[in-house]
């Protein structure tokens, strides 16, 4: 990656799916929560479609007809779960590399996460990731996605403007995003959605694998 020949100033992650490998773990969390409760269990599909919300969303997507006294206990029941089975999922082999190269070539990096705040430094810290990111945006603290607030806020923080800003993520909930924010938007198609779905949304190209998504951004960049 050149810096004379940057062709974008901020470069804004999606944690799960894309930087962590924690898609099975968040479906095997939101199912056994609904064991828990007595519910309907969704099938991986629909489990694996609301990542990247904010959980709020992602169960109010799941259980639309769960009373609101009910709501609370179902939200504690994932996050026991998470806590208890994926404390620390680990992060896809060669991502650190890549963040770490983005960081030392002058790049502002950045997250987009459906996680709440105490999830997202949890797994920062546990990720040895934290000191490589300038900045990041969580769903308990603005809207979720695929509401443009996250990146909205990202791109007044720095000053820097929606051209010169990339999205990557593996959700159609990030693409959107995205697009709602007139920023460039990356697939990756080895998180929790398919390159079928990622691929309409994906202004500018959708990747296969990490390794595909390093050269793709040490060419593109």
């Amino acid at each position: 990656m050149t810096l004379m020949t940057k062709k974008f100033d901020l470069i804004v992650f999606d944690w799960d799916g894309t930087l962590m490998d924690s898609t099975n773990v968040i479906v095997s969390s939101i199912q056994s929560a609904a064991r828990d409760m007595g519910l309907l269990e969704p099938s991986s599909e629909n489990a694996r479609h609301v990542i990247g919300l904010g959980l709020s969303e992602a169960l109010e997507y799941l259980f639309p007809d769960l009373s609101p006294q009910k709501f609370g206990s179902m939200m504690d029941r994932y996050q026991h779960h998470y806590f208890t089975y994926g404390k620390s999922p680990p992060l896809f082999e060669g991502v650190t590399e890549i963040i770490e190269t983005l960081h030392m070539d002058g790049f502002l990096l950045a997250v987009a996460t459906g996680k709440g705040r105490t999830e997202l430094n949890s797994a920062l810290e546990s990720s040895e990731l934290g000191a490589y990111f300038h900045a990041s945006r969580c769903a308990d603290e603005t809207f979720s996605k695929p509401h443009p607030a996250m990146l909205l806020e990202l791109m007044e923080q720095f000053s820097v403007e929606a051209g010169r800003t990339l999205m990557i993520g593996d959700t159609t909930h990030d693409l959107q995003m995205a697009i709602n924010a007139k920023v460039a938007g990356l697939g990756v198609a080895y998180g929790a959605h398919s390159r079928e779905n990622l691929s309409s949304l994906a202004s500018l190209d959708c990747v296969n694998n990490i390794t595909e998504l390093h050269s793709w951004l040490n060419t593109n960049v």
